[in-house]
């Protein structure tokens, strides 16, 4: 089965917004993504453990549900760490490993572009089960995806200048 053209363009949307992320994190010491700016509690890993919570809740999870195999792909302790409305703790000794908040940041990207092609047209159409004041249907919630992490890249690319680091776009 094909995937229709207006879930192809939003998936493309998920990578082409993953490649925009992506390009702030390479040259990041451990140190960097736990460092916080003075007047604010926020961090580089705290977003990118936020943005992979929320990419699992608009893809996958209000798409077809939590599963069994979702444990092992994101925990439960993972998503209270960087749900919505949760704290970010200075401090690495504070929180998951880094390695870990990577592992989960490429894991729920690389399954939701492995299952969204699959997602049958008309279920596209449905509701989601948990409202949201700006999308009503599955499809809303996968094309809100990508527009969320712009976002967050924009407050990395913030906390990295605040680091005193330049400029990459």
């Amino acid at each position: 089965m094909p995937t229709p053209a207006r879930l192809e363009a939003a998936i493309d949307r998920l990578r082409r917004a993953r490649v925009f992320s992506r390009q702030f994190l390479p040259d990041l010491t451990e140190a960097e993504w736990w460092w916080s700016p003075p007047q604010f509690t926020t961090h580089i890993a705290w977003q990118v453990g936020h943005l992979a919570v929320a990419q699992y809740n608009l893809c996958l999870r209000r798409i077809r549900g939590r599963t069994q195999d979702d444990e092992a792909l994101i925990s439960d302790a993972f998503i209270n760490s960087f749900k919505l409305g949760s704290q970010p703790v200075v401090g690495a000794s504070h929180n998951l490993p880094l390695t870990e908040v990577q592992r989960v940041f490429d894991a729920v990207h690389h399954q939701a572009l492995q299952e969204l092609p699959l997602v049958d047209n008309a279920e596209l159409d449905n509701p989601v089960e948990q409202p949201h004041p700006l999308f009503k249907t599955k499809l809303g919630a996968i094309e809100w995806s990508s527009q969320h992490e712009l976002v967050h890249a924009g407050q990395i690319a913030l906390i990295r200048r605040l680091m005193g680091k330049p400029p990459l776009r």
